[in-house]
């Protein structure tokens, strides 16, 4: 699949890009990523990107024609605008997005972007979390890495992938490896037994009792 990002600062996911499963992904050609500077969009000679916005307030905001010189072209991807005023991101957008052809990141800055973008040019706005960043870059990052673990032939295992956190609405279960004891620490006995009707019941009542504990919301959600 093919990403596109838009984003003030390419240099950014230079890291991100070339780190573990993503730049897996990347040589194996499974995934495409493709990265829009948009200053070499900017208005004028100065390669304005932001303005003060009309009816004051603190802050800029980012001008719609840059924006739209990038984002008009790309009609037929997916157009996602990263924002906290966004739908939170969740497995389950992260499982939409890697089953599409094309998607296309915006990277938000400043006070946010004007508002014709989003009307005319956006899909679908989301948040990383309930905060506020400097920029969508590390929502971005953190969404391709989420989206090229779910592309086939990436993750050696592709069932762990379907039996991980959120997957029921439950968190995962604790796990554990060798040694069996560290210092007094005790692998539960269940794991050792070869059991595995007892190991996936224990399994079970882990996940929806760290759940519970842990995010209720998810747990009622759930129920």
């Amino acid at each position: 699949m093919r990403v596109n990002v838009v984003t003030m600062f390419p240099g950014f996911f230079e890291g991100p890009l070339d780190t573990s499963i993503v730049a897996r992904a990347v040589a194996g050609g499974q995934l495409d990523v493709v990265l829009h500077d948009l200053r070499e969009h900017g208005v004028g000679k100065h390669r304005q990107l932001d303005d003060t916005p009309f009816g004051g307030g603190p802050g800029m905001v980012m001008m719609i024609e840059p924006l739209a010189s990038i984002l008009a072209p790309l009609e037929s991807t997916h157009r996602v605008l990263f924002t906290p005023a966004g739908e939170p991101m969740k497995q389950a957008t992260l499982d939409d997005w890697s089953g599409r052809d094309d998607v296309t990141f915006v990277c938000g800055r400043y006070e946010g972007v004007d508002q014709r973008v989003i009307d005319l040019f956006v899909d679908q706005e989301v948040s990383l979390g309930d905060y506020v960043l400097a920029g969508g870059e590390v929502a971005a990052a953190a969404a391709i890495e989420g989206i090229a673990r779910l592309l086939p032939g990436v993750v050696g295992n592709p069932d762990s992938t379907r039996s991980e956190s959120f997957r029921d609405g439950l968190l995962e279960e604790p796990v554990y490896t060798r040694p069996s004891t560290y210092l007094d620490q005790e692998v539960p006995e269940v794991l050792l037994s070869g059991d595995h009707g007892r190991i996936e019941e224990w399994r079970q009542t882990q996940r929806e009792e760290r759940t519970r504990e842990r995010r209720p919301d998810l747990f009622e959600n759930g129920q």
